[in-house]
Formats: C-alpha cells, structure tokens, sequence
C-alpha cells in the first residue's frame, strides 16, 4: 500500500466564510479580505492581517448610508446592492478572483457589521458563490 503525506487540515474544506474584523485571524481563515468601503474603528493593519481589501466589493456610500438611515428595507437595499455589484467591472474581477483563490484555499471575507444578518456581507457571499 502506497503512503502520501497527510493534506493540510483545510485541504476538504475549501469554503467561504464570514468573520467580524475584530475577531483574530485564525490559520484556517486561508485568504483574509475586508469587503467594508470605511476601514474599521480600532483596528491596525498589522492586527487586521489582511491579504487584500476589496472595496468595490462594498455597496457605495450613497446605498450604505440610505440603509443606515432607514431610507430602504433590507430587501431594497439587497436588490440596489447586487445590482450595483452586476455592473461594476471591478467587482466582476474580484469576484473570478476569488472564485479562482478558493478552488486553492479558504476565503474569509471580512467586516465591522455587527449583525451579518442584515449587512452586504450575506448578500456578497451567496453573489461570489455563483458561477458566471
């Protein structure tokens, strides 16, 4: 019987993720991407460990800031959104970039929201998931 050395823990575990900048960057976080336009209160670049920051990933200040302020529901701020990702050439790019990056190690998107629930960052995922 032939032996091959052991694959490395996330070798079958290939996968997108989401984590709070805030929490510490972990080994098994693989490629660490802040998907925020604003960079996040109290953090440095050496504790963030960051291996890119994609801000055309991030809805833009207008869409944001109608949201916060209550001006669109979650649902119209997630059609605005993904609209806004769908005709931006760079966040097409960024997009088979990163789909291309986990076929060879995790992704962990990161960002400041405290409630990812109702944040772009659920939307984004489920949007880097599909297949042009």
């Amino acid at each position: 019987m032939r032996r091959t050395s052991p694959k490395p823990s996330w070798h079958n575990k290939m996968k997108l993720q989401v984590k709070r900048i805030y929490d510490p960057a972990q080994e098994q976080d693989g490629y660490r991407v802040l998907v925020d336009r604003l960079w996040p209160r109290g953090i440095s670049k050496e504790k963030a460990q960051l291996d890119d920051w994609a801000k055309d990933l991030a809805p833009t200040a207008e869409l944001r800031q109608s949201f916060h302020h209550e001006e669109l529901t979650f649902a119209q701020f997630e059609k605005a959104y993904l609209k806004e990702l769908n005709e931006s050439e760079e966040a097409l790019a960024h997009r088979k970039a990163l789909q291309a990056r986990l076929k060879e190690q995790p992704v962990t998107l990161l960002t400041a929201n405290k409630d990812m629930d109702h944040s772009q960052v659920t939307s984004l995922m489920e949007w880097l998931q599909k297949k042009d």
